[in-house]
């Protein structure tokens, strides 16, 4: 049996047609987008403007909008650190929740070493937070909320529209992680109320290495202070070369996702659900989190009678996650099932399929009937 990737929430392969735009700027044009002294450097200054408006286009953003990172960890460590240091004068409260990526969490805590005041939102089981307690938890002094807009392991989706106008209702600025949102569904920052946003090209299907960090520019204006300082790049916020032919694949990228946006969540849609069906009438999972309000193409699975890593053990071929890939290295249980509710046993019992547009219907099946095979028999 062939390797079966269902890790697509990780990293995504670059699609051919991006790394087909890519390659020019390896080799023939490959001047610094800096060099504004000759005709060579002017010509890709221009390449990257325009692929910043196919970047803020993604987002019905605008293109002055949208600032070029190395991924998705820069461009929240940027956000959280920058609207931090902008505005401590006026407040030092955050508001996050205990669901949130790694890089949220790991740069709050970092704040808090700094005189931040940092509030943890709890979720319900289903993955959500509480609305009400969001409300309570504003204060005078709150500057920001930072709640993402979809989990990276369960795929649950936040109310984000009406976490935007409760933080608006208190002039706080709504930052929120839409890392694995952007070519997954539509994202429109105007109609979710979203002031902060990101974008890493590596989950739809480009390379890895780049990113982009969206800032609103109106009602609200968002200010930060530069996170690294140098030549004032990015218009002072982001010193350092670009990465042309990261940009020039992300831009494609994009583009090609906001092409296929209803084929993308019909194709996964219907794998996960084969998937989960077939499972669930073995009765060897149950479903962790919302199964309303969550991504087309992922699935958390909790197995009975067998623990993650003797899942990943028995199925080598299966390429699946037992949490982000960021923290996989550490044998814990996940952060995000144990904040929902999941003791740490069913949490260590977890796993997570994400399919993505090269999965068939045939890798489904195969990877289905393996593990009905191998559990039914150990049972």
């Amino acid at each position: 049996m062939q390797p079966i990737y269902l890790d697509y929430n990780a990293t995504t392969p670059v699609n051919e047609t991006v790394l087909k735009a890519m390659l020019p700027y390896f080799t023939t044009q490959y001047a610094n987008a800096a060099s504004l002294t000759h005709a060579a450097g002017i010509s890709i200054s221009k390449e990257i403007e325009t692929c910043r408006a196919t970047v803020a286009a993604i987002l019905n953003a605008e293109p002055q909008e949208i600032y070029f990172t190395s991924g998705a960890t820069e461009c929240l460590n940027m956000a959280l650190i920058g609207i931090y240091n902008q505005y401590k004068e006026k407040g030092n409260h955050i508001i996050t929740c205990k669901t949130e990526h790694k890089a949220v969490l790991a740069t709050c805590k970092y704040l808090s070493t700094q005189g931040a005041h940092i509030t943890y939102l709890d979720v319900d089981f289903e993955g959500l937070i509480d609305l009400q307690q969001l409300q309570k938890a504003l204060l005078p002094t709150t500057i920001a909320v930072c709640i993402m807009l979809a989990n990276n392991e369960t795929g649950v989706l936040q109310p984000i529209t009406q976490i935007a106008a409760i933080a608006h209702a208190h002039n706080a600025i709504l930052i929120s992680d839409t890392t694995q949102a952007i070519g997954k569904m539509h994202v429109d920052v105007n109609e979710l109320g979203i002031d902060v946003a990101c974008i890493t090209a590596h989950k739809l299907y480009g390379p890895k290495g780049v990113g982009a960090l969206y800032l609103r520019r109106k009602n609200p204006r968002v200010s930060i202070t530069p996170f690294t300082y140098g030549g004032a790049h990015e218009r002072g916020l982001r010193s350092g070369t670009l990465n042309t032919t990261g940009i020039i694949g992300m831009a494609k990228a994009c583009e090609l996702a906001t092409q296929n946006l209803w084929e993308y969540a019909i194709h996964t849609s219907k794998l996960r659900t084969m998937l989960e069906q077939q499972l669930q009438a073995q009765n060897l999972v149950t479903i962790n989190g919302s199964t309303r309000y969550r991504l087309p193409n992922t699935s958390n699975l909790t197995f009975k009678n067998i623990t993650a890593n003797k899942f990943i053990t028995k199925f080598p071929q299966l390429c699946v996650a037992t949490g982000s890939a960021c923290t996989s290295a550490v044998n814990e249980p996940s952060h995000v099932l144990t904040a929902m509710g999941l003791s740490t046993t069913l949490a260590q019992q977890s796993i997570r399929f994400s399919v993505g547009m090269p999965t068939t219907m045939e890798n489904i099946i195969t990877a289905v009937n393996s593990i009905k095979l191998k559990l039914t028999l150990t049972e």
